[in-house]
């Protein structure tokens, strides 16, 4: 009886702090370290943002009391001084940040800018969690790895300005800082290229469109579907994301996926007639005729107006899934392999993708392409990201090149989210859980002097069985999440501490009106 009583007390003993616990500190990504008080802060929309005379700290401030009005009822203002005090200190990493909250005020104080804006994204989580009621706290953070990105195809589909703003957005709330925008493919081009308007007279548009999954449908549904971005709404993208502190990266593919390309200027493949905008999706087997000089001269003119629109350091130039058929009948393709002293058309692939990356390193750029350009050799400089599970990107890594992870077994989201694939919407097949996405180890079999190499990870989110912006975020939230703290927290994660975090998280999905899949709330995702 004696010990029953014992136990009952000490249940009582832990339970009774949580009946009148404060707001929780729960942040996704998890912290370096967190440092609790007793107390709370109000915020609420008379509270002052400070940032002195600042202007860069006073426009972040600004994203953060739009972000946060939804929970507050209204818009903070912002001042020279104020309660939340924003600040910079150049001995810390440009995007490392302290978050001080005491019973007081607030003080956010980041190696620059950049740094203010992820300690705003932590402060917005604490702020809606909470109600607007903060907990007293310290918040010391960095991220792990430098390449934090979230792969868009506008390809397949179509997004407009404002969906891929939004997409940007929701990259910035997770502290991603790279935003790979898939921009030519098969099914559409959507890059505006002054010299070639074809491309997108002819090349932006598709007759109709595969109703139904490509591994057995017949189906089509008869309507033409297309759109391209604008010079214009391209900058405009380019600025909304540098504002966010996201570097956009594009991607124009070759020498496969460029069916669009082709039924615009035929004379850019082999055959060199007969070509139009691919209805199915999958593969095709129509890609550029790399032994043409005209073909080169295209590229080139094509990047140079590129250039002109994106600053990034990086290019993305594709190079996967490129079949080599059409090469080998073609007498000048042929021509080219003889000349060039290469072994086969695998080399000829890799002379396509070197003589670009020169072109493109004698501007000032460096190209990123996809595991397949290690056939047939590839340049040192090149940067490699691995799709085809991570072997690639382990090659690449042990050969000295950069690499980014980004394996479809963990972080393609256009894979099923459950075992049950019958209850969700349609998707192009596997299935990669939260806590799947989550596993990832981008330095998985790789010695301490090979794992510099790995620049960081990436979620992809491909669109060929996404025509919707609520299917588009059914299908990216919460899993980047998952992909988020990998990136930003591979040293310091723990997947359950990160279940009971994303509650969390989930009240920003809400109050920002975001849609989400709830199959890993719901305890039924795996």
């Amino acid at each position: 009886m004696m010990k029953k009583l014992l136990f009952l007390l000490c249940v009582f003993a832990l339970a009774e702090p949580a009946a009148g616990a404060g707001p929780e500190t729960s942040i996704v990504p998890r912290p370096a370290s967190i440092t609790t008080g007793g107390g709370t802060f109000t915020v609420n929309t008379a509270t002052v943002i400070g940032t002195g005379s600042d202007k860069e700290l006073r426009r972040v401030a600004a994203l953060f009391a739009e972000s946060v009005a939804p929970a507050l009822g209204g818009r903070m203002k912002c001042a020279d001084r104020g309660a939340v005090a924003l600040s910079t200190d150049d001995t810390l990493a440009a995007e490392e940040y302290r978050l001080e909250i005491t019973s007081s005020g607030v003080a956010v104080c980041g190696g620059s800018a950049q740094g203010v804006f992820y300690g705003l994204q932590s402060l917005r989580q604490l702020l809606v969690n909470g109600g607007g009621v903060l907990p007293v706290a310290t918040v010391c953070d960095k991220p792990f790895f430098e390449h934090r990105g979230g792969m868009l195809d506008s390809g397949r589909h179509f997004w407009t300005t404002e969906q891929v703003k939004e997409f940007i957005d929701i990259l910035a709330l997770h502290k991603m800082n790279r935003f790979h925008w898939h921009l030519t493919e098969d099914q559409g081009w959507r890059i505006e290229i002054r010299k070639y308007p074809e491309l997108t007279r002819t090349g932006s548009v598709r007759r109709e469109t595969l109703v139904g999954h490509g591994s057995n449908s017949t189906e089509y549904d008869g309507t033409p579907c297309g759109g391209y971005y604008t010079r214009r709404e391209i900058r405009e993208i380019v600025r909304y994301a540098a504002e966010r502190f996201v570097t956009v990266i594009p991607e124009i593919e070759l020498p496969g996926h460029a069916v669009a390309a082709l039924a615009s200027y035929p004379w850019l493949g082999c055959r060199g007639e007969g070509y139009e905008v691919r209805t199915r999706w999958g593969v095709s087997e129509e890609v550029y005729c790399p032994g043409k000089e005209t073909t080169f001269r295209f590229l080139e003119d094509l990047f140079t107006e590129v250039l002109e629109l994106f600053p990034s350091e990086y290019i993305h130039i594709g190079g996967d899934e490129c079949p080599k058929t059409s090469w080998k009948s073609c007498p000048l393709c042929q021509q080219r392999i003889r000349e060039e002293g290469l072994k086969d058309e695998y080399e000829l692939q890799s002379y396509t993708v070197r003589r670009m990356e020169q072109w493109l390193r004698a501007r000032g750029r460096r190209i990123i392409g996809w595991d397949e350009i290690l056939e047939g050799g590839v340049s040192p400089t090149a940067t490699v990201m691995s799709w085809r599970g991570s072997e690639g990107g382990i090659a690449a890594a042990k050969a000295g090149n950069r690499v980014i992870m980004t394996p479809n077994d963990h972080c393609y989201l256009d894979y099923y989210q459950t075992k049950n694939p019958v209850l969700e919407p349609q998707g192009i097949g596997g299935c990669v859980p939260m806590s799947k996405a989550y596993a990832l180890d981008p330095y998985d079999r790789l010695s301490p002097d090979e794992r510099p190499y790995i620049l960081g990870v990436q979620a992809n989110l491909w669109t060929e069985y996404i025509a919707t912006p609520v299917h588009l975020k059914h299908m990216l939230l919460p899993r980047l999440a998952a992909i988020a703290e990998v990136a930003w927290a591979y040293d310091r994660r723990d997947f359950e501490d990160f279940r009971h975090r994303m509650e969390a998280l989930r009240k920003c999905y809400d109050t920002a009106g975001y849609n989400y899949a709830t199959y890993f709330f719901d305890g039924c995702d795996e």
